[in-house]
């Protein structure tokens, strides 16, 4: 039986992936050791993920296994090379203001794991697609730059703006601020591409926006839509990081973005890159975003604006996932962001 490796495997995308790939008919590999408890503490543990996920997926086993660790990933590789059919790397740092407090935590982990994971595919299971989680951080604060204008309730581009879109991959990401998380996953990133287009082997890199879905352990320095909901619920308050609130982000449900994944897997190209997201068809502001959650909900959401945005983040951006939907024209996006919370709220009530 064919097995897909997957990193993060209790996060939001690797959970996802998990049983997507376990409904395929794969024997599923998990690699997970929760630190994002370590990360975020109990609030963001994926421990609930985990257990939720042996249980229903027989085919699935979860090895608790640091991605810095190179000789413990490779007793897997070694175990299972022959029927590796797919690397699927979504194991992260992914907090802005953690990266900048440990960098090298966060350097490690971000990049140095992914070196590990392309090492061992090259020499275990070179023809086997590797599939990389990137970030839309890799561009910095370029898109800042952008001839942004101010709305009630939104920041935004005006419709003739060639960005109107979205950002698209040949956006630069050169002269500008990443964030300390920003830069280990720009060098991961990249590597991807290399182990691609210098090496040979099938990989890519998924330059993701805001990604969702009801697995995902929202924290307060990590998960927007999901703490968001969370912060709502437990009626506590809510704060909106600089820019008014009105900073735009586009949100995909990981649902739609493991779709993705197995497209490619049909049809893998070597050292590609996607901008990936929801795009015009799902985004919002904070404030929007808080809207939806009381309209649904019918929950007054306590709310306050800091003045102080996090270094390196965004005023406005919004993927531009044409390149993607003319590669693999199969693909259907199936969650818009009124759906996605609504899905959110229902499963965390």
């Amino acid at each position: 039986m064919s097995v897909a490796i997957i990193t993060g495997s209790s996060g939001l995308v690797g959970s996802e992936s998990v049983n997507f790939f376990a409904k395929k008919g794969f024997n599923v590999v998990g690699i997970d050791n929760n630190l994002r408890k370590v990360f975020f503490g109990n609030e963001g543990s994926t421990a609930w993920v985990k257990n939720k996920l042996i249980k229903n997926n027989k085919n699935f086993r979860n090895f608790n296994i640091d991605i810095r660790n190179y000789n413990g990933l490779e007793k897997i590789f070694k175990k299972y090379y022959r029927n590796i059919s797919v690397i699927i790397h979504c194991a992260a740092q992914p907090s802005h203001d953690y990266g900048k407090n440990f960098p090298l935590i966060d350097f490690n982990v971000n990049a140095t794991g992914t070196l590990n994971l392309l090492e061992l595919t090259k020499k275990y299971c070179p023809n086997s697609p590797f599939i990389f989680m990137s970030t839309n951080k890799v561009y910095g604060d370029n898109p800042n730059k952008l001839k942004i204008f101010e709305k009630n309730k939104r920041w935004e581009l005006k419709k003739n703006d060639k960005y109107y879109k979205g950002i698209n991959e040949k956006f630069p990401i050169d002269n500008c601020t990443h964030s300390f998380f920003g830069v280990s996953k720009v060098y991961a990133d990249l590597i991807v591409q290399e182990y691609g287009k210098n090496v040979g082997l099938k990989t890519v890199s998924f330059r993701g926006g805001c990604i969702t879905g009801p697995n995902h352990s929202g924290a307060k320095l990590h998960g927007f839509l999901s703490y968001l909901v969370k912060i709502a619920l437990s009626k506590k308050k809510y704060s909106m990081i600089g820019y008014k609130g009105k900073q735009v982000r586009d949100n995909i449900h990981s649902y739609d973005l493991v779709n993705c994944f197995w497209e490619f897997y049909k049809k893998p190209k070597y050292g590609e890159i996607y901008n990936i997201g929801g795009g015009r068809f799902s985004n919002c502001s904070i404030i929007e975003a808080l809207e939806l959650v009381e309209n649904i909900s019918k929950i007054k959401i306590k709310k306050e604006v800091l003045k102080k945005n996090r270094v390196g983040d965004h005023i406005w951006y919004i993927s531009n996932i044409e390149k993607f939907k003319k590669d693999y024209p199969a693909w259907k996006q199936k969650y818009n962001t009124k759906k996605i919370i609504t899905e959110l709220i229902y499963n965390q009530k």
